[in-house]
């Protein structure tokens, strides 16, 4: 499956963003969806996840209360919408696609190219 990764950009804390991640192919339905954000100098980290279903999603602590992941299986697309942004929230988003709802990197197979979030003080 191959992921395309938008809706990044410049915004100032306490707002908004939503990302979405378009998936080619016809078995999208078939794979645990995730976020994942790398800053400068960082390792990727886990943001959050969502099942098949799109019934069950699992958050980072870090981001609980202010993101929410989603998907439309219709439309072949997964979102994070990411409200009360925060300068520690900069870094580049990744989608990714798992066969497991899981926050370890390397469980995901296929991932898109990234879109740089940068939130300003």
């Amino acid at each position: 499956v191959q992921l395309q990764a938008s809706g990044g950009g410049l915004v100032q804390a306490g707002g908004s963003l939503r990302l979405s991640c378009a998936a080619s192919g016809r078995t999208f339905r078939r794979y645990v969806m995730g976020w994942f954000r790398q800053a400068p100098g960082k390792e990727r980290e886990f943001v959050a996840a969502i099942s098949r279903s799109g019934y069950s999603t699992y958050n980072a602590d870090s981001v609980k209360g202010r993101f929410t992941i989603s998907r439309d299986n219709a439309k072949n697309t997964v979102y994070l919408q990411m409200n009360s942004l925060e300068p520690e929230d900069t870094a580049v988003y990744y989608c990714a696609a798992a066969l497991e709802l899981t926050a370890i990197v390397p469980a995901y197979d296929y991932w898109g190219q990234g879109t740089q979030v940068t939130v300003s003080s």
